[in-house]
Order: structure tokens, then C-alpha cells, then sequence
């Protein structure tokens, strides 16, 4: 009977650690042969994370020029329905 820890690993510890070793190893061996370093993926991933970040807000400023640029033409399309509704009621 496995114990939980070989249970959550699916394998011994130890051929789990030996494992991710050599994986560890080949993929390092691979990004540097690709000129990429863990530095620069870290900053990468930090600019890509500000970039959505500050993309939020101006998400909101977006919004409301949209809302304005929409109501420009629904408010007074609303308005023109409302008083031909108003007038057609009179007949």
C-alpha cells in the first residue's frame, strides 16, 4: 500500500525528485540554447502582468467614451419615439 506522499507524487520521492532533476537540466539546457534567461522571462512576465493591469482602468476610461459616443445617438432616438408615442395617443 502506497503512502500519501508516494500517493500525491504517483511515484517514490526519490525517483520523483531524480525526475524533475533531469528535467530541471534539459529544459535549462534548451533556454539557453534559445538565449533565454530566467531573469528575462521573470521580467517579461512582470511587464505582461502591468500592462493587463493598467489595461484595466483604462478599460473604465473606454467605457465611458463609449457610453458617451452611445448615447449621442440613443438618447435622442429615444426621446424623438417617446414624443411620437405621446403624440400618436392624442389621435
Amino acid at each position: 500500500m502506497a503512502g500519501p506522499v508516494t500517493r500525491f507524487l504517483g511515484d517514490s520521492p526519490w525517483r520523483v525528485a531524480l525526475r524533475l532533476t533531469v528535467l530541471s537540466v534539459v529544459v535549462g539546457i534548451v533556454l539557453s540554447a534559445l538565449n533565454l534567461h530566467p531573469l528575462d522571462l521573470y521580467f517579461w512576465a512582470e511587464r505582461a502582468a502591468m500592462r493587463l493591469y493598467r489595461m484595466g482602468f483604462a478599460i473604465f476610461e473606454d467605457a465611458f467614451t463609449y457610453f458617451l459616443f452611445g448615447a449621442l445617438i440613443v438618447v435622442p432616438v429615444f426621446l424623438l419615439m417617446r414624443l411620437f408615442a405621446v403624440m400618436g395617443r392624442r389621435d
